[in-house]
């Protein structure tokens, strides 16, 4: 189901990603479900997608989600 607010995003991504990785996330995912529509693991997919996404942006140093610098 697409996530109309980062308020909606599962527990695991709000309290672990910083807000602007969240919207990274929750517009990964939103896209990547739709254009998996039909498939028996879309949901997962998207799950997958969207953590991608955040993590061309932002990486883990220890215990926190921090922009990657170029």
């Amino acid at each position: 189901m697409p996530y109309r607010s980062n308020t909606e995003l599962p527990p695991s991504v709000r309290s672990h990603l910083p807000d602007h990785a969240q919207d990274i996330y929750r517009e990964a995912f939103n896209h990547a479900y739709g254009a998996h529509a039909g498939e028996i693991d879309r949901e997962r997919r998207a799950h997958m997608i969207a953590w991608a996404a955040v993590k061309r942006s932002y990486t883990k140093a220890d215990d926190h989600w921090v922009p990657r610098h170029s």
